[in-house]
Protein backbone atom coordinates (compact mmCIF):
# COMPACT_ATOMS: atom_id res chain seq x y z
CA UNK A 1 0.00 0.00 0.00
CA UNK A 2 1.30 3.45 -0.95
CA UNK A 3 0.25 6.72 0.70
CA UNK A 4 0.96 9.82 -1.36
CA UNK A 5 0.42 13.40 -0.20
CA UNK A 6 -0.13 15.60 -3.22
CA UNK A 7 -0.69 19.29 -3.84
CA UNK A 8 -2.50 20.84 -6.77
CA UNK A 9 -3.30 24.43 -7.68
CA UNK A 10 -6.84 25.46 -8.57
CA UNK A 11 -7.19 29.06 -9.74
CA UNK A 12 -3.94 29.88 -7.90
CA UNK A 13 -5.33 28.26 -4.72
CA UNK A 14 -3.38 25.40 -3.17
CA UNK A 15 -5.44 22.27 -2.42
CA UNK A 16 -3.93 19.11 -0.97
CA UNK A 17 -5.13 15.55 -1.21
CA UNK A 18 -3.99 12.17 0.07
CA UNK A 19 -4.06 9.22 -2.32
CA UNK A 20 -3.93 5.81 -0.62
CA UNK A 21 -3.16 3.18 -3.27
CA UNK A 22 -3.70 -0.55 -2.92
CA UNK A 23 -3.65 -1.38 -6.64
CA UNK A 24 -7.44 -1.63 -6.69
CA UNK A 25 -9.66 -1.04 -9.74
CA UNK A 26 -12.05 0.82 -7.40
CA UNK A 27 -11.47 4.21 -5.77
CA UNK A 28 -13.35 6.01 -3.01
CA UNK A 29 -13.21 9.81 -3.02
CA UNK A 30 -13.94 11.26 0.41
CA UNK A 31 -15.22 14.78 1.13
CA UNK A 32 -14.97 16.04 4.70
CA UNK A 33 -17.35 18.27 6.61
CA UNK A 34 -16.62 21.88 7.57
CA UNK A 35 -15.08 20.86 10.90
CA UNK A 36 -15.33 17.09 10.63
CA UNK A 37 -12.01 16.05 9.12
CA UNK A 38 -10.45 12.73 8.10
CA UNK A 39 -8.89 11.84 11.45
CA UNK A 40 -12.31 11.89 13.14
CA UNK A 41 -14.14 8.60 13.80
CA UNK A 42 -16.59 8.41 10.88
CA UNK A 43 -13.87 9.11 8.31
CA UNK A 44 -11.09 7.19 10.06
CA UNK A 45 -13.13 4.00 10.15
CA UNK A 46 -14.76 4.59 6.75
CA UNK A 47 -11.24 4.74 5.33
CA UNK A 48 -10.38 1.51 7.13
CA UNK A 49 -13.55 -0.09 5.75
CA UNK A 50 -12.60 0.91 2.20
CA UNK A 51 -9.08 -0.48 2.62
CA UNK A 52 -10.51 -3.65 4.14
CA UNK A 53 -12.48 -4.05 0.92
CA UNK A 54 -9.26 -3.38 -1.04
CA UNK A 55 -10.37 -0.02 -2.44
CA UNK A 56 -8.05 2.88 -3.11
CA UNK A 57 -8.96 6.05 -1.17
CA UNK A 58 -8.56 9.76 -1.92
CA UNK A 59 -8.99 12.30 0.89
CA UNK A 60 -9.51 15.82 -0.46
CA UNK A 61 -8.24 18.41 2.03
CA UNK A 62 -10.19 21.46 0.96
CA UNK A 63 -10.62 24.25 3.50
CA UNK A 64 -13.16 27.05 3.40
CA UNK A 65 -13.36 30.02 5.73
CA UNK A 66 -16.51 31.46 7.23
CA UNK A 67 -16.65 33.97 4.38
CA UNK A 68 -17.32 31.09 1.97
CA UNK A 69 -19.57 29.08 4.30
CA UNK A 70 -21.88 32.08 4.56
CA UNK A 71 -22.40 32.22 0.78
CA UNK A 72 -25.72 31.06 -0.72
CA UNK A 73 -25.75 27.29 -1.29
CA UNK A 74 -25.55 27.67 -5.07
CA UNK A 75 -22.27 29.58 -4.74
CA UNK A 76 -20.82 27.16 -2.18
CA UNK A 77 -21.71 24.30 -4.53
CA UNK A 78 -19.87 25.89 -7.47
CA UNK A 79 -16.72 26.46 -5.41
CA UNK A 80 -16.56 22.96 -3.90
CA UNK A 81 -17.58 21.14 -7.11
CA UNK A 82 -14.90 23.00 -9.06
CA UNK A 83 -12.25 21.98 -6.52
CA UNK A 84 -13.21 18.30 -6.29
CA UNK A 85 -13.69 17.90 -10.06
CA UNK A 86 -10.18 19.23 -10.59
CA UNK A 87 -8.71 16.64 -8.22
CA UNK A 88 -10.82 13.77 -9.59
CA UNK A 89 -9.60 14.64 -13.09
CA UNK A 90 -5.99 14.76 -11.86
CA UNK A 91 -6.29 11.36 -10.17
CA UNK A 92 -7.71 9.80 -13.34
CA UNK A 93 -4.83 11.09 -15.45
CA UNK A 94 -2.58 8.45 -13.88
CA UNK A 95 -5.02 5.73 -12.82
CA UNK A 96 -7.56 3.64 -14.72
CA UNK A 97 -10.27 2.93 -12.20
CA UNK A 98 -13.28 0.87 -13.21
CA UNK A 99 -15.59 1.94 -10.36
CA UNK A 100 -15.96 4.89 -8.01
CA UNK A 101 -17.44 5.42 -4.57
CA UNK A 102 -18.13 8.92 -3.26
CA UNK A 103 -18.40 9.35 0.50
CA UNK A 104 -19.13 12.68 2.12
CA UNK A 105 -20.32 14.07 5.42
CA UNK A 106 -22.41 17.20 5.96
CA UNK A 107 -20.76 19.96 3.86
CA UNK A 108 -18.97 17.20 1.96
CA UNK A 109 -22.28 15.82 0.68
CA UNK A 110 -22.88 19.04 -1.30
CA UNK A 111 -20.48 18.26 -4.20
CA UNK A 112 -21.84 14.70 -4.34
CA UNK A 113 -25.55 15.56 -4.38
CA UNK A 114 -25.53 18.88 -6.22
CA UNK A 115 -22.64 18.02 -8.51
CA UNK A 116 -21.56 14.42 -9.09
CA UNK A 117 -25.05 12.91 -8.84
CA UNK A 118 -26.16 15.08 -11.75
CA UNK A 119 -23.45 13.72 -14.05
CA UNK A 120 -24.18 10.78 -16.33
CA UNK A 121 -21.05 8.78 -15.47
CA UNK A 122 -19.68 6.14 -17.78
CA UNK A 123 -18.68 3.80 -14.98
CA UNK A 124 -20.31 2.28 -11.94
CA UNK A 125 -20.54 4.75 -9.07
CA UNK A 126 -22.00 4.54 -5.57
CA UNK A 127 -22.80 7.35 -3.15
CA UNK A 128 -22.52 7.25 0.65
CA UNK A 129 -24.00 10.30 2.35
CA UNK A 130 -23.40 10.76 6.06
CA UNK A 131 -25.68 13.39 7.65
CA UNK A 132 -26.61 15.14 4.37
CA UNK A 133 -28.00 18.68 4.50
CA UNK A 134 -31.63 17.80 3.83
CA UNK A 135 -32.91 21.17 5.04
CA UNK A 136 -31.89 22.66 1.69
CA UNK A 137 -34.48 22.26 -1.06
CA UNK A 138 -31.88 21.82 -3.81
CA UNK A 139 -30.26 18.94 -1.88
CA UNK A 140 -33.59 17.22 -1.31
CA UNK A 141 -34.75 17.71 -4.92
CA UNK A 142 -31.45 16.44 -6.34
CA UNK A 143 -31.78 13.26 -4.29
CA UNK A 144 -35.33 12.72 -5.56
CA UNK A 145 -34.16 12.96 -9.17
CA UNK A 146 -31.03 10.82 -8.78
CA UNK A 147 -30.77 7.25 -10.02
CA UNK A 148 -27.41 6.49 -8.41
CA UNK A 149 -27.12 3.68 -5.89
CA UNK A 150 -27.03 5.57 -2.58
CA UNK A 151 -26.76 4.94 1.15
CA UNK A 152 -27.82 7.73 3.53
CA UNK A 153 -27.04 7.64 7.25
CA UNK A 154 -28.64 10.28 9.45
CA UNK A 155 -29.66 10.64 13.11
CA UNK A 156 -33.18 11.62 14.08
CA UNK A 157 -31.79 14.35 16.38
CA UNK A 158 -29.90 15.93 13.49
CA UNK A 159 -31.30 19.40 12.60
CA UNK A 160 -31.22 18.25 8.97
CA UNK A 161 -33.49 15.28 9.72
CA UNK A 162 -36.72 16.43 8.05
CA UNK A 163 -39.35 13.70 8.45
CA UNK A 164 -41.39 14.54 5.34
CA UNK A 165 -38.24 14.65 3.20
CA UNK A 166 -37.02 11.35 4.62
CA UNK A 167 -40.36 9.71 3.83
CA UNK A 168 -40.26 10.83 0.20
CA UNK A 169 -36.66 9.74 -0.28
CA UNK A 170 -37.45 6.32 1.22
CA UNK A 171 -39.85 5.70 -1.66
CA UNK A 172 -36.93 5.61 -4.10
CA UNK A 173 -35.69 2.08 -4.78
CA UNK A 174 -32.10 3.18 -5.45
CA UNK A 175 -31.70 4.87 -2.05
CA UNK A 176 -31.43 3.17 1.33
CA UNK A 177 -31.70 5.31 4.46
CA UNK A 178 -30.22 4.21 7.77
CA UNK A 179 -31.95 6.24 10.49
CA UNK A 180 -30.13 6.33 13.82
CA UNK A 181 -32.37 6.94 16.87
CA UNK A 182 -31.23 9.74 19.23
CA UNK A 183 -28.14 10.54 17.13
CA UNK A 184 -27.07 14.11 16.40
CA UNK A 185 -25.24 15.64 13.40
CA UNK A 186 -22.03 13.85 14.41
CA UNK A 187 -23.98 10.58 14.80
CA UNK A 188 -23.26 10.70 18.54
CA UNK A 189 -26.05 9.66 20.89
CA UNK A 190 -27.88 12.37 22.88
CA UNK A 191 -27.79 12.80 25.80
CA UNK A 192 -24.11 11.90 25.41
CA UNK A 193 -23.48 8.22 25.91
CA UNK A 194 -20.02 6.92 25.04
CA UNK A 195 -20.73 3.21 24.76
CA UNK A 196 -23.90 3.69 22.72
CA UNK A 197 -22.13 6.18 20.41
CA UNK A 198 -19.33 3.63 19.81
CA UNK A 199 -21.97 1.00 19.03
CA UNK A 200 -23.57 3.37 16.51
CA UNK A 201 -20.16 3.91 14.88
CA UNK A 202 -19.66 0.16 14.61
CA UNK A 203 -23.13 -0.33 13.11
CA UNK A 204 -22.60 2.46 10.58
CA UNK A 205 -19.35 0.80 9.41
CA UNK A 206 -21.12 -2.55 9.12
CA UNK A 207 -23.86 -0.89 7.06
CA UNK A 208 -21.32 0.75 4.75
CA UNK A 209 -19.51 -2.57 4.35
CA UNK A 210 -22.78 -4.34 3.52
CA UNK A 211 -23.69 -1.62 1.02
CA UNK A 212 -20.33 -1.96 -0.75
CA UNK A 213 -20.48 -5.74 -0.91
CA UNK A 214 -24.10 -5.89 -2.05
CA UNK A 215 -23.64 -3.29 -4.74
CA UNK A 216 -20.48 -4.88 -6.08
CA UNK A 217 -22.63 -7.84 -7.12
CA UNK A 218 -25.89 -6.10 -8.03
CA UNK A 219 -26.97 -3.74 -10.76
CA UNK A 220 -30.25 -3.01 -9.05
CA UNK A 221 -29.16 -0.54 -6.39
CA UNK A 222 -29.40 -0.86 -2.63
CA UNK A 223 -30.16 -3.83 -0.46
CA UNK A 224 -33.87 -4.02 0.26
CA UNK A 225 -33.38 -5.33 3.78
Amino acid sequence: MKVNQRTTFINEKEVQYTHIETGSPVVCFMFSGAGYTYEKPLFYYSTMTMLQNQYDVVHIHYSYGQDVIKFPLIDITKIIVNDVNHIITEVFKNHRYQEMVFLGKSLGTIPIINGLMKIDMNMNSKMILLTPLLKFDSIFEALLSSNHSTLIVIGDKDPHYISRNIQEIENKTNIKIEKVPNANHSLDIEPFNTSKSITVLENVMKRIDKFLKYNSNSANGCDSS
